[in-house]
């Protein structure tokens, strides 16, 4: 005889009283809901869904700005190499057929590279932005050879084309190079000790009433007196006028940097300080500690403009007396005529200056990371 379902219990099937709506209980008799069904447009989980491919997410557009540069560089390039130069007296440009075959070699590479952009991803995100710039480039070269060189418009030898600058850097690069040097050297001593000494002052101002008492008064009186004028003097009362030059250079840039510290250091919420001392700081802890950070922002644009000073009294002083550097070289090229080479200096001053102060800047926002991008160059 078969076994009636159920058998084995003596009391049958566990009676549950729920009629057949899903829902279903736990191992400790707990009653669950039942579980809804996802609806059909719910997206599917990242891990679902396809995977798109790396070429096709990243493919940026054709840089079309850069293609136009690229065939605006061609055009001045064809006629720098192929135009013949106009007739100017005994001079004669040189390089005109190697700047040309320069030019467009150049400008088949920033062709090539804006054709190549869709493939490139974000290789050229950094040069996308200065394509306007690179047109504007091409055009101003474009007619500045065009109205010296090849139709000889503008006087010689007060203009000279682009080909004349090379020249001048491939063969008087040595005497370029080591008066660059120079300047180099004499600008960092003199921005050193004239930082050094602005923001020790800045500091002694800002905290202490007592020598703020006796410095102020000088610091209004002389600081505003420009460097360049004490320039007899200082070539009097100094040894060698490379330490005049070093003196002019440390006024120049310690007077932004010790007002701009003084006003950072006063500027500090006195909270701060209460703080500090709460918590058993020392006297140097609290200027070292709170004071000083919390004034370098002012402090950084002191140095900025000190150096923008600094600069400028550093030409001014190797025109007068310094016998080696830019502001030097400045003055033998215009005592040879040498215009060209006058203006290849001029090239070589903007880059080192720019290139400080972007130099300065990345100091800056390294310090004060917090503060990164506030202010802009």
């Amino acid at each position: 005889m078969a076994s009636a379902p159920y058998a084995s219990a003596p009391y049958g099937p566990p009676y549950t009283g729920l009629r057949q709506t899903g829902a279903s209980y736990s191992d400790a008799g707990v009653c669950r809901a039942p579980k809804e069904p996802a609806p059909a447009d719910t997206p599917a989980p990242a891990s679902a869904r396809p995977a798109i491919p790396p070429s096709a997410s990243a493919r940026q557009p054709l840089w079309w700005s850069g293609a136009a540069a690229g065939l605006a560089w061609l055009a001045v390039g064809v006629l720098t190499w192929l135009l013949p130069n106009a007739p100017a007296g005994f001079t004669e440009w040189n390089y005109t057929v190697e700047s040309g075959i320069a030019t467009t070699a150049g400008a088949g590479l920033l062709l090539a590279l804006a054709l190549a952009a869709p493939w490139l991803g974000s290789a050229l995100d950094r040069l996308r932005p200065a394509g306007l710039w690179l047109i504007a480039l091409a055009l101003f070269t474009g007619a500045w050879q065009l109205l010296t060189a090849k139709y000889g418009v503008l006087p010689t030898p007060f203009f000279a084309p682009p080909q004349s600058l090379a020249e001048v850097y491939i063969d008087d690069w040595a005497r370029l190079s080591d008066s660059a040097w120079h300047s180099l050297r004499l600008l960092g001593h003199g921005f050193l000790v004239g930082a050094g000494v602005g923001f020790l002052t800045g500091v002694a101002i800002g905290w202490s009433r007592a020598v703020g008492y006796w410095v102020h008064p000088l610091i209004r009186f002389i600081g505003p007196i420009p460097a360049s004028a004490l320039l007899p003097l200082a070539f009097f009362v100094f040894p060698s006028s490379y330490a005049a030059a070093v003196f002019l250079i440390a006024l120049a840039t310690g007077f932004p940097v010790a007002v701009l510290t003084w006003s950072g250091v006063a500027g500090v919420n006195r909270n701060y300080y209460d703080v500090a001392r709460t918590l058993g700081a020392s006297q140097w802890f609290v200027v070292l500690r709170v004071a000083i950070p919390a004034a370098l922002p002012q402090v950084f644009v002191g140095l900025f403009m000190g150096l923008g000073g600094a600069f400028s009294i550093l030409v001014t002083a190797e025109m007068m007396g310094v016998k080696a550097g830019l502001g030097w070289y400045l003055t033998w090229a215009q005592g040879w005529a040498a215009y060209t080479n006058m203006y290849a200096a001029l090239i070589v001053m903007a880059l080192v200056c720019s290139g400080l102060i972007t130099l300065l800047f990345a100091v800056r926002d390294r310090v004060l990371s917090w503060q990164k991008g506030t202010v802009k160059w």
